[in-house]
């Protein structure tokens, strides 16, 4: 790994919202969130929890607990927040998987728009829901399906590009049974988008990427400088290779060319449940962070791209493969780019970060910046026009909102 001088680390802000007893962690396995004991929906009894600013510098936060959808806003960068706001009506099966959670998105008004999934059956065949707020996020409206075709839908990912349409996409089996009825073999699912000209009240049809993809892996979608979606996806290519593939759209409307990211050789007839993570710097430059158990290589991954995601640099190796690294997010923020994962010694969960001040040419030495004794949520990375922030949710010590500046 190249390195440039070691980074100094500033803790500005740390929320300890208080312990959460016995509640399910983000890598359990297929174990039912219900079976935790805390099952309000406050905060501290949250199992995902979802960051995002708004224009205006924000802090929202959307989290699962209790069977429900909640959300809340800082605006002392997540020194305190907001009374709750509960999103659902109802106690839900929320798609409690490890790579699901809630997303949102606010635009230059204000406005925010949400989704999540559900489970339909005990198959895991999903829905994924969608909801928005015109007010402030005082109240949202009533969460409906983001398709009216029945069959299973999930990992979806939401955005506004520049011009404040929302733009969905998401992995959906509709072409499932049509296939069998063929006597056709199908493997995965389709990765299918739709988008919102009224703020995420009403969906357009939806429409097909690629099928085949992988059908169990979170998705990454970023916006380049045009405004144009791209999304990185876990693909099966042939021979049931499931390796990383990108799309950039030529407009909302129209997906470009898959390109590959690169070639693992991961060879798996299951589930990784284990996506990738994407940013797009200011001088257009594509950034990807992976996990992999390939032949050709195993562990977690960076590779960029200056071509528009048509070829990627080699991939460079991220973590101590010794201490299992995983849930790798990557954030290009006003200091450059910031790169986090998990890295487990036996007894306690750490996040390790490093950055980049070259686009992604050297990158500082791993840095630990927050640990935990017991299970915990995906580290996640999000940034407003001053600085990155460190978002995670963690059992035995709550949630963290923590901001952290590189050396310049």
């Amino acid at each position: 790994m190249t390195s440039r001088k070691s980074s100094a680390w500033i803790v500005l802000a740390t929320v300890m919202l208080g312990a959460l007893p016995n509640i399910a962690g983000a890598q359990m396995s297929h174990q039912h969130a219900s079976e935790a004991a805390c099952e309000e929906t406050v905060l501290r009894c949250a199992t995902k929890v979802t960051p995002a600013f708004a224009p205006d510098g924000t802090l929202w936060l959307a989290w699962m607990a209790g069977g429900e959808i909640s959300v809340a806003s800082s605006k002392d960068q997540g020194k305190s927040f907001s009374a709750p706001v509960q999103v659902t009506r109802e106690r839900l099966n929320l798609d409690w998987g490890p790579d699901a959670r809630p997303k949102l998105a606010i635009d230059a008004k204000g406005g925010i728009a949400l989704a999540f999934s559900t489970f339909r059956d005990q198959a895991f065949n999903g829905q994924v829901l969608t909801s928005r707020s015109t007010d402030g996020g005082r109240s949202f409206d009533l969460p409906k399906p983001i398709t009216t075709n029945n069959e299973s839908q999930r990992f979806e990912a939401i955005g506004f590009d520049p011009a404040g349409a929302v733009f969905a996409v998401w992995l959906d089996k509709r072409n499932r049974v049509p296939a069998q009825q063929r006597g056709q073999k199908y493997d995965g699912a389709g990765l299918f988008f739709a988008t919102s000209k009224d703020g995420g009240a009403t969906y357009s049809d939806a429409q097909l990427v690629a099928d085949n993809t992988c059908e169990c892996c979170r998705l990454a979608l970023a916006f380049d400088g045009a405004g144009h979606p791209v999304v990185v996806f876990r693909n099966i290519f042939e021979g049931g290779v499931r390796d990383h593939a990108i799309v950039t759209f030529n407009d909302l409307a129209t997906p470009g060319d898959v390109h590959r990211v690169s070639r693992d050789d991961w060879q798996i007839a299951a589930c990784p449940h284990h996506g990738p993570s994407l940013t797009i710097s200011s001088a257009g430059t594509y950034h990807v962070t992976w996990y992999t158990n390939g032949k050709a290589r195993k562990g977690l991954f960076y590779a960029r791209s200056r071509d528009g995601g048509k070829t990627f640099s080699d991939p460079l190796p991220v973590g101590q493969p010794n201490r299992s690294p995983s849930r790798p997010q990557i954030v290009a923020g006003p200091q450059g780019l910031a790169m986090a994962w998990k890295e487990f010694d036996g007894q306690k969960t750490s996040i390790h970060l490093m950055t980049s001040h070259d686009d992604g040419a050297t990158w500082s030495k791993p840095t630990d910046i927050a640990d935990t004794a017991d299970s915990s949520d995906h580290p996640l990375l999000v940034s407003d026009s001053r600085q990155t922030y460190l978002s995670w949710m963690t059992k035995a010590d709550g949630y963290h909102f923590q901001a952290i500046e590189g050396e310049p």
